[in-house]
């Protein structure tokens, strides 16, 4: 899997929304409103709000309803863009990615 340097998460990520496929979790859509806060919908209804900030290797972020944790976004060999956590699991495929913040999130 090829994975997106700090250049490209910054262009991705910065004032858009992800929704991405977690399989049997349902849909999450994450909010990023600038270089240092998120927002997240989950499947279950749960909404998280948290820092994050880019890393050597992707993105580090800590909800403040939930967890913590290391983050890379990649490309897989079949062409799927993939969220990976932090011990190399695929956790969930980028289905869209919309400019702004549809869902209003973090209001």
């Amino acid at each position: 899997m090829d994975f997106f340097v700090k250049e490209a998460l910054l262009a991705l990520m910065i004032g858009t929304t992800h929704y991405v496929d977690t399989g049997p979790q349902g849909e999450a859509v994450i909010y990023y409103e600038d270089a240092s806060q998120a927002h997240m919908r989950l499947g279950n209804g749960a909404v998280w709000s948290g820092d994050w900030r880019l890393t050597n290797s992707g993105y580090h972020v800590a909800w403040d309803e939930g967890p913590a944790g290391d983050w890379q976004i990649g490309r897989a060999s079949d062409s799927r863009f993939v969220y990976v956590d932090g011990t190399g699991a695929e956790r969930g495929d980028i289905k869209r990615i919309v400019p702004g913040n549809p869902e209003a999130l973090g209001k």
